[in-house]
């Protein structure tokens, strides 16, 4: 991404697995990091989180808690399901100039800078967003248990489902479904594993999926090519035009590419920034109330 302008501010990338923080002052940025945070599964957590990265960045600075109230401050997090559990979580900080935002228009700040395009922001979670005109609109990042198609979680799912839909005759087995199912035990552990999987462990098989679709698996690719299926139709709902740039962001986004639609495989661009420079350039948006 360009250089961030020299204004002071702070930008924070809460995510599930670490927060990213992140202060520019007097011309100098300053980085750390700290563990997860997630607001509807743990509000407390998450303050204190934000709380004491917020002190260690003061340190890190060299100033006090005090000196960094007044800078304005950007922070996407996850969990953060409205605007009154934002201004609840922004009202326990000691921050004056503060927003808080789920961490959807964080990312897709960071993939595409100043320029118009889709992201798709596909990891254990996923969402899709697209700014034209200026104008963003986003969907999806609703959760495993209602959402988050084609997500690393959803894969997981999808292949366990397959497995036991495969056990009542339903598909043929395949390499892969064998495999897990061997590693798991029966059909009947893999429903007390998914009884109590949290997202994550279902997103841990996505990799062997994604390989063994390259590889032909019919049951990985039935899989894969229904979430890209869902991906390029998400994408058209949103308005994506041929020739419009789609960036994937997350740690699986870059794997659909060669399962999508050609028109919108050959438009697949690198992101400006990060999730966490998308955060320093909405700080800058932000004004005291």
């Amino acid at each position: 991404m360009a250089e961030q302008s020299l204004t002071s501010r702070i930008g924070i990338d809460g995510g599930g697995t670490n927060c990213r923080f992140a202060l520019v002052l007097d011309g100098t940025r300053y980085d750390l990091r700290r563990g997860g945070a997630n607001a509807s599964t743990d509000m407390a957590g998450t303050i204190a989180t934000l709380r004491d990265g917020l002190s260690s960045l003061a340190q890190e600075a060299g100033v006090s808690i005090e000196n960094l109230s007044s800078i304005p401050a950007h922070i996407g997090l996850a969990g953060v399901m409205d605007a009154a559990m934002g201004a609840e979580i922004a009202a326990q900080l000691p921050l004056r100039c503060v927003r808080v935002e789920d961490d959807r228009r964080t990312a897709m700040s960071g993939a595409l800078g100043h320029s118009d395009g889709c992201v798709l922001g596909i990891g254990t979670g996923s969402f899709i967003g697209r700014r034209a005109a200026g104008v963003e609109r986003v969907i999806g990042g609703w959760g495993l248990v209602l959402g988050d198609v084609a997500s690393g979680a959803y894969l997981g799912r999808g292949l366990l489902s397959r497995i036991l839909e495969s056990a009542d005759g339903l598909f043929p087995p395949s390499d892969l479904t064998q495999q897990v199912l061997a590693e798991i035990g029966s059909t009947a552990a893999i429903v007390s594993f998914a009884a109590q999987a949290a997202p994550a462990d279902f997103a841990r098989f996505a990799p062997r999926i994604i390989e063994a679709a390259h590889g032909g698996d019919p049951n990985a690719r039935a899989l894969v090519i229904d979430s890209a299926q869902q991906i390029a139709q998400r994408l058209r709902h949103l308005g994506w035009e041929a020739g419009e740039k789609i960036v994937p962001i997350g740690g699986l986004a870059p794997a659909y590419a060669p399962f999508l639609p050609p028109e919108m495989a050959e438009n697949i661009g690198t992101p400006e920034g990060t999730s966490l420079d998308g955060a320093l350039t909405l700080a800058a948006t932000v004004t005291a109330t």
